[in-house]
């Protein structure tokens, strides 16, 4: 650790989006200082409010590393990725590279500063692709249906083989659909442009001149829409800095699940936002969206037992709620 520093640092690359953001928050809250390693493409430098910012791309290996070197971090939380299905099956080239290549040459840059030993990976549902069973266990069969899906599980391998490798302890972390804000940080969704139903579904019920589409329904569910597993952005965020302790104190990595276990559909989500808000979207259907499975809903019982993970926001009008006030309603 450089020399003056009083907390240990974590590199907390992504840190400017919206999960890494609040991450850091409560990294910063509980005794660590994050060090973002970001380079703004889909991040905001206002998001940055704990610690440091290092703006530079994930596939600079070299800077990288003297960003290592030059904090001296206790672990790593890798979080710096694109996201948007649709937009990783018109161009899965952008995925493959910043995602998959700017995952190894994270790898490279540690391996070559020596250091840190502890990493937490921010991946995903999206490895399962088209469950067979629900809720989703961890050792259910890997087959991501997306270019997204398929560079996170790229990822995840090129993590646990490097860990296996150099003796490292690595977490991966797959949640489900985050949502939700921390309103007393100001910290909320936005990325632009925007993909998540959550921010969507309320900035129709904010703005009735936006329209709601809803893509399929038809899928195989109870109302035809797609279902999926809620989880508030700070019980994420507990979970990271819970997996990143227990590696710190010399306990073994892992996959974990995070999510609730309980599924709720779109229309489900719709209907929520309706009531906390107290104004209704204008909704139109369209087909069914590339990449997107009927179901994902999580089982979380190895991360409630072996991280202690208690998902205590995640009800679906907390997160709703949440969510809202970020907004201004």
């Amino acid at each position: 650790m450089p020399s003056g520093s009083t907390r240990p640092r974590v590199l907390v690359t992504g840190g400017a989006g919206y999960i890494g953001s609040h991450v850091a928050g409560l990294l910063s809250r509980e005794g660590f200082l994050p060090v973002t390693y970001d380079n703004l493409s889909r991040g905001h430098a206002d998001a940055v409010r704990f610690g440091p910012l290092v703006e530079g791309d994930l596939r600079d290996t070299g800077k990288l590393a003297r960003t290592i070197r030059a904090h001296g971090p206790v672990g790593v939380m890798h979080f710096a990725a694109y996201i948007a299905v649709g937009e990783s099956v018109s161009r899965p080239d952008l995925y493959w590279d910043n995602n998959a290549r700017g995952t190894l040459s994270l790898l490279d840059a540690m391996a070559s500063a020596g250091g840190p030993r502890a990493l937490i990976f921010s991946s995903t549902a999206a490895v399962y692709g088209d469950p067979c069973r629900v809720p989703i266990p961890e050792d259910h069969p890997l087959a991501p249906v997306s270019p997204y899906g398929c560079t996170k599980l790229a990822m995840e391998m090129a993590i646990k083989d490097a860990a296996a490798a150099w003796g490292w302890a690595a977490t991966i972390l797959r949640y489900f659909n985050a949502a939700g804000a921390d309103p007393a940080s100001g910290l909320f969704e936005r990325h632009d442009p925007e993909t998540h139903l959550i921010p969507l579904v309320l900035r129709a019920c904010l703005d009735r001149r936006r329209i709601l589409r809803v893509f399929g329904t038809d899928y195989p569910t109870p109302d035809g829409t797609c279902v999926r597993d809620y989880i508030h952005v700070m019980d994420l965020a507990e979970a990271h800095v819970g997996a990143l302790r227990r590696l710190l104190a010399g306990e073994p990595g892992g996959t974990f699940n995070l999510g609730t276990g309980r599924g709720r559909s779109v229309l489900e989500v719709i209907e929520a936002a309706a009531r906390v808000t107290g104004r209704a979207p204008r909704v139109t259907f369209a087909g069914r969206r590339a990449g997107d499975p009927p179901r994902l809903v999580a089982s979380p019982r190895k991360a409630r037992a072996l991280l202690g993970f208690r998902p205590t926001r995640s009800s679906l009008g907390a997160i709703i709620g949440t969510a809202a006030a970020a907004l201004s309603f």
